[in-house]
């Protein structure tokens, strides 16, 4: 099915199951643990060795010698491979670094060799006998040093933010130097680990030269694809599995060591081989979200309305990588004359750098969205008044491109009024309570929505049960509920009428899970399928397809109607399409909108920050189940508390790695963090995005979170702090004094 015109009305609209809070249809095997998961296929791998990952001691060099017989000869193993025993590997297309080093090492913690045995314990006490005689060359760890060299670079996430090296619209110089009101400011972001529940983790069986592998990934077809590559196999020999996912948030959208290392061990072995990376390896050894450092500057006149704006973004990554696109929703979000937007990337010799949850938009809003409420302070205007005046409905560099939807006016006097923003006091530290200091803060939100094809499977059987097939993953977002949704909404079912099957490789490839375009794209694919079926159902019964009606397991025409199964009668149904799109997401600007607001205590004598509560308002399209779509959210508004106030891997500088490399010193929030979450879906339904009318929302609840808790801390304290995340250290010194 070709999307290249505004959806009309169809069956989607009449939200019979669409846009109605279901659910998971997938909760009773998850909380039954009955769902398996990467490692957990023991029903379909009979006598599994395991495998363990030999990690790096160094970041940069090469290897001279790896010394394995001591390995080898130790109990249980079954195999040890390194490069040289793999022979020629290739590097997947969404891979910057090779996932099995040798002899080059190019980041601590890459693989060097996997050993494989009888039992997990084994692998491992097999592993630390592997000696590795390395030569250590001088690396670049250090981003501030790097980036005073580094050129400008453009370059894209692969999930939806990119900005080219330098973007310039009309004379920003000349505007800013003769803005009466100037912001001129600087910020940083640091590298973030994902510290998904579940760890990457595969098993690899081979049946002759066919390679099954049940892993964990987010997107199938990538995954696939690369492995195929690396392994130098045709891609019609794997088959890739992935129905559970245990969160991924980004990290599992590239192939991984986990997948590779698990079919070259099983391949030695003789043996399905199952492998999990251990969490101490995870940060280092897989992606992470890289550190940013951002100059901003805004120039306004004297009643707010901003003249020349300009976003500088520099980040680092290992050779051939990208860069974070930390300047693409400055691009987008608001007007202004004259406009500079730049990137700068740095080679450092760090673990690769790649996309996690919302990459590029959640760390430049850390940036822009504090720089918008120092501009606000400067101009004596009140935050959202400042963001109102500066809206536009037009992309700002090329304003014949009108946004589809653009509803962030409303998110933001919407969300004021629920929070109650009235009652906020616009002198920083002037609420107390108790010990505490008390502030609001506001961020607007912001995430591109991409049209991605995608494409689905659909069944009918003479019951008139329906089963949906396609590659779509599940990572914890609701995939099997909105999918069953939507075929239930379209074939006229019940939900519970309605098998959903994801995450195989032998299914029809759909959008697979990331950049927030999961959800709408995969549930078009089913809707195209979903259409396809009911012109055969139609045939079938003797009903025009374009008059039918599908309803209540029957469908109805003149004055007849019959069972839906009935057109199974002689045989199974099956109908397959994709979602294809036109030139509308050229023609128009499809983005998702929304405004978040937090109230936090500062303790007045320790400096420890509480957030005391928050509010998301988002317009992001017709949502397909309001309460997943809300678990979504207040699982992002939850990362971004962790990004504001506590999350960051510290690099040591000396030697290239991260040092807090596992959860008891890479610190992440947990309930007692948390205060009361509330969440606004406005209403909307965006015809331009696709035929559900629906755009996602899983990444615009990150977007913009860190600044409105960064913002509230200031108001709270009165102490501006421009370095994420706002640990007690960076403003204990400046805190007003107790009486």
């Amino acid at each position: 099915m070709k999307f290249d015109l505004p959806a009309g009305a169809n069956p989607i609209d009449r939200m019979a199951v669409v846009g109605r809070a279901y659910d998971r249809v997938d909760g009773p095997r998850k909380t039954s643990g009955t769902a398996p998961y990467a490692y957990e296929h023991h029903a379909e791998v009979a006598n599994p060795a395991y495998g363990y990952i030999v990690a790096s001691g160094i970041a940069k060099g090469r290897i001279n010698a790896i010394d394995t017989a001591a390995a080898r000869a130790a109990p249980g193993v079954l195999a040890v491979v390194t490069a040289a025993d793999a022979g020629p590997l290739g590097k997947g297309k969404f891979n910057t670094v090779k996932l099995l080093a040798g002899p080059e090492v190019e980041h601590y913690h890459q693989a060097v060799a996997l050993v494989v045995a009888e039992t997990f314990e084994q692998a491992r006490a097999a592993a630390a006998l592997v000696r590795v005689d390395y030569a250590r060359a001088a690396g670049q760890y250090d981003l501030a040093e790097a980036l005073k060299t580094a050129p400008l670079t453009g370059g894209t996430s692969k999930e939806g933010s990119s900005s080219p090296a330098i973007d310039r619209v009309g004379q920003f110089e000349e505007a800013f130097a003769a803005a009466p009101v100037k912001l001129d400011q600087r910020y940083t972001t640091p590298d973030q680990s994902h510290m998904m529940m579940e760890p990457f983790a595969s098993i690899a069986a081979w049946k002759g030269d066919e390679l099954t592998l049940w892993t964990s990934n987010q997107m199938i077809n990538w995954g696939r694809g690369d492995l195929a590559k690396t392994l130098g196999i045709p891609k019609e020999k794997i088959r890739l599995l992935s129905p559970y996912v245990g969160g991924g948030f980004g990290g599992k959208l590239f192939l991984r060591a986990d997948a590779v290392l698990a079919a070259l061990g099983a391949k030695a072995a003789g043996r399905p081989v199952k492998l999990a990376i251990t969490r101490p390896q995870m940060p280092n050894n897989a992606t992470h979200r890289p550190a940013t450092a951002q100059r901003i500057q805004i120039g306004a006149l004297a009643d707010g309305t901003v003249t020349a704006i300009a976003h500088d973004s520099g980040s680092g990554d290992q050779p051939n990588g990208q860069p974070e696109t930390a300047t693409s929703q400055t691009k987008l979000l608001y007007a202004g004359a004259n406009r500079k937007i730049s990137m700068h990337l740095a080679v450092l010799n760090l673990p690769e750098g790649n996309a996690m949850r919302a990459p590029g938009e959640a760390p430049g809003l850390m940036a822009l969205e504090i720089a918008m409420d120092e501009m606000a302070e400067k101009l004596g205007m009140d935050p959202i008044a400042f963001r109102a005046k500066n809206d536009t409905q037009v992309d700002p560099e090329h304003p014949e491109r009108r946004f589809s939807e653009r509803q962030l006016v409303r998110c933001l006097t919407q969300g004021a009024e629920r929070f109650g923003w009235a009652k906020r006091n616009p002198r920083p530290a002037q609420v107390r309570d108790g010990r505490w200091l008390v502030g609001m803060g506001v961020a607007s939100a912001f995430r591109n929505h991409i049209n991605f094809p995608s494409g689905a499977r659909v069944r009918l059987d003479r019951e008139g049960r329906v089963t949906v097939e396609t590659d779509m993953t599940d990572i914890g977002t609701g995939s099997y509920t909105i999918i069953a949704q939507t075929a239930a909404e379209m074939m006229g079912v019940p939900v519970d009428a309605v098998t959903v099957r994801l995450g195989d490789s032998s299914f029809p490839v759909s959008a697979g899970s990331g950049g927030q375009f999961g959800a709408a794209n995969s549930t078009a694919g089913v809707y195209a399928a979903c259409v396809r079926l009911r012109e055969s159902v139609a045939q079938r019964l003797g009903f025009n397809a374009a008059d039918a009606v599908f309803a209540n397991g029957e469908v109805s025409g003149g004055n007849r109607s019959v069972r839906l199964g009935e057109a199974a009668a002689h045989g199974e149904l099956v109908a397959e399409d994709r979602i294809e799109y036109g030139d509308l997401g050229k023609t128009f600007q499809l983005s998702t909108f929304g405004a978040h607001f937090a109230e936090v205590g500062v303790d007045a004598y320790t400096g420890a920050t509480r957030v005391r509560r928050m509010l998301a308002v988002c317009a992001a399209g017709r949502i397909i189940n309001p309460k997943s779509a809300r678990s979504q959210v207040i699982g992002a508004m939850t990362m971004g508390v962790g990004g504001a106030l506590m999350e960051a891997l510290a690099v040591d500088k000396r030697f290239g790695l991260f040092i807090n490399h596992d959860l008891a010193l890479y610190e992440v929030p947990v309930h007692a963090d948390i205060p009361h979450q509330d969440v606004v879906f406005l209403d909307e339904a965006d015809p331009l995005a696709n035929p559900m009318k629906a755009k996602g929302v899983g990444e615009l609840g990150l977007c913009g979170v860190g600044a409105a808790v960064a913002n509230a801390v200031y108001n709270a304290t009165g102490v501006r702090v421009r370095d994420y995340p706002l640990t007690l250290e960076k403003h204990l010194d400046r805190l007003p004094a107790i009486a």
